[in-house]
């Protein structure tokens, strides 16, 4: 196989994807630190199923083992995200703070529809041109600083709408 064909079988460089697994061997938990910088690497931020098959062969952990860690955690992806990620917290402060009104006009700004959002259970959305992608959180833990948003990995407190649409105008 050409390496071009297997950079596009598994959507990553076999060779970054060897060097992550030998850098882990031996570590404990080292599957969640290979998934996680495999999951880096890949310029949409998700993992593919011939990423998951390969590093599955080279820890010799199996695929279903693999499954079951990242459906598990909340912060690995099976499908392509965005560019840039929004995260809304929908923990009980943050719902009660405004939240809701948080995602629905994220929701609305992006045109999706509100049934796209909770339709199979999915709790994200991504643009068709893979510029944002929109997600929920059960909780970030900073109930005191309610609502929060997390946007490109920064968190913000307090949110309101205003704010918000400032956020994304800013990024957009």
């Amino acid at each position: 196989m050409t390496k071009v064909a297997e950079k596009e079988e598994l959507g990553l460089d076999k060779a970054k994807l060897d060097k992550i697994i030998s850098n882990y061997t031996g570590k404990p938990g080292s599957i969640l630190g290979i998934l996680e910088e495999a999951q880096k690497i890949n310029s949409h931020k998700y993992l593919t199923k011939g990423v998951l098959e390969y590093i599955a062969q080279k820890t010799d952990i199996p695929v279903s083992r693999i499954y079951n860690i990242i459906t598990f955690y909340a912060f690995f992806n099976l499908t392509p995200q965005g560019e840039h990620s929004i995260i809304v917290c929908r923990g009980t402060a943050c719902h009660t703070r405004g939240s809701k009104n948080l995602l629905d006009f994220l929701i609305n700004s992006f045109g999706f529809k509100e049934e796209d959002f909770s339709q199979d259970g999915k709790s994200f959305l991504t643009t068709k041109d893979n510029k944002f992608t929109i997600k929920t959180v059960a909780c970030f833990g900073q109930c005191a600083l309610a609502p929060v948003v997390e946007v490109d990995g920064n968190i913000y407190s307090r949110v309101t709408t205003e704010k918000l649409r400032k956020i994304v105008k800013g990024i957009k």
